[in-house]
């Protein structure tokens, strides 16, 4: 918040995008960690950085939303600069009570100790949010990894079709079962459509393992591409890939995807394959449009 609000100390107006480029440059920040998205790839880590400093800013009075997307520095905010303080932090900022009002609203309490956002670690709350809900993501990735070793080999097959047709191969339900579905070593094998029209084809091997997939086991599968004159494969395990396996893959002269364990639950929860939603927050912005006259 201390750099933001020197970059406005010139009591000129600025563009939100003028301050992180320059607090960027002022932090010596590689180009690699200026394009360093949120968890969720929404938004740029040091864009929305800067949009929350200057969020808690305007609360607290010291900078003042000037046009669309602009801002300038408050009285307030250059009176605090001339008191040429070390740090500005969360805490700092509730000797102004327009803050400490808009802290204890946001906390739920009228009352007691007061909560103070991104004070612990020092990281916004879209950040906190995200950060959350990353590690639920994991940890249910985890929990859909164990339960699918519980079930049988018949369950897993089905399962794989689910989330082929729900990615939008083998055209419904029915086509894809029809022709991904002959059990072998607890795994699945077969060809799939790779889209509505049936325009190419795709083959399939699933094991369902917990150990690593090695180099054999892509090898036979490029042979088995061969065979079926296959130019497209894919090779899902419950388990994991060893090195060598991974780069025989990118090396064989068949496109082969392999999609490994968390692959597989990551694609599970993304397109809501044995999962379904426990709870929805809805996060809003305002509407600058309809504020316009």
């Amino acid at each position: 918040m201390l750099p933001l609000l020197e970059f406005a100390a010139d009591k000129k107006e600025h563009r939100f995008s003028e301050a992180v480029d320059a607090l960027s440059f002022r932090f010596h920040l590689t180009e690699e960690e200026c394009r360093q998205l949120l968890p969720s790839k929404s938004q740029n880590v040091m864009a929305n950085r800067v949009g929350w400093a200057c969020s808690y800013m305007k609360k607290a009075g010291l900078l003042q939303s000037s046009n669309r997307g602009c801002f300038r520095i408050t009285d307030r905010g250059t009176a605090v600069l001339t008191s040429k303080p070390k740090q500005l932090k969360t805490k700092d900022l509730m000797q102004f009570e327009e803050f400490k009002l808009f802290i204890k609203r946001s906390s739920g309490k009228s009352s007691g100790k007061t909560l103070l956002p991104a004070e612990v670690e020092e990281i916004t709350p879209k950040e906190m949010i995200e950060t959350g809900y990353a590690k639920l993501s994991e940890n249910l990735a985890d929990e859909l990894l164990q339960k699918i070793g519980e079930c049988t080999p018949a369950f897993f097959e089905r399962l794989v079709v689910d989330l082929l047709v729900r990615m939008g191969y083998g055209g419904s339900f029915k086509e894809a079962a029809q022709i991904v579905g002959k059990s072998s070593d607890e795994g699945i094998d077969g060809v799939i459509k790779e889209d509505k029209l049936g325009l190419d084809t795709i083959y399939i091997q699933a094991k369902r393992w917990k150990g690593a997939v090695g180099r054999p086991e892509i090898q036979k599968f490029a042979g088995a591409l061969l065979g079926q004159q296959a130019a497209k494969g894919v090779f899902m395990t419950t388990g994991l890939f060893t090195k060598e396996a991974e780069e025989y893959a990118a090396r064989v002269d068949r496109k082969v995807v392999l999609i490994d364990g968390q692959t597989l639950a990551a694609l599970m929860i993304e397109y809501k394959v044995g999962v379904s939603i426990a709870q929805t927050y809805e996060i809003n912005k305002i509407d600058l449009d309809y504020f316009e006259e």
